[in-house]
């Protein structure tokens, strides 16, 4: 089953476990060490990362490497720039009208 790259990163713990790859490849106790959560939930999380692409497991001997795929990344990062270009332009929008706004009410102070 492949799951979708924007379901795993809903969740607030897979986004901690990004992150902790991001900066290093842990294997797979390394990364329950860092949560307060059991192992196995966090197996669950790391399996459904490695669904979705994000996240490899190599094994190595008895232990399992987790290493971050940053690819996959690319399709969320795509996704957040079209959206932020888009709030951008509403949020100059807005400001040019709070600006006219305060402009025109400026000048009905200097008229009384």
């Amino acid at each position: 089953m492949r799951r979708d790259v924007f379901q795993a990163i809903a969740d607030p713990v897979r986004r901690d476990i990004i992150d902790l790859l991001a900066e290093d490849s842990l294997t797979v106790n390394a990364v329950a060490e860092k949560f307060e959560i059991s192992r196995p939930a966090i197996s669950k999380h790391i399996k459904i990362l490695s669904e979705c692409g994000l996240v490899k497991t190599i094994s190595k001997g008895r232990e399992r490497h987790c290493i971050i795929v940053p690819e996959e990344l690319s399709r969320v990062s795509a996704w957040v720039e079209r959206h932020r270009k888009l709030w951008e332009q509403k949020l100059d929008s807005f400001e040019e009208y709070l600006n006219e706004l305060k402009r025109k009410n400026e000048a009905d102070e200097r008229d009384k």
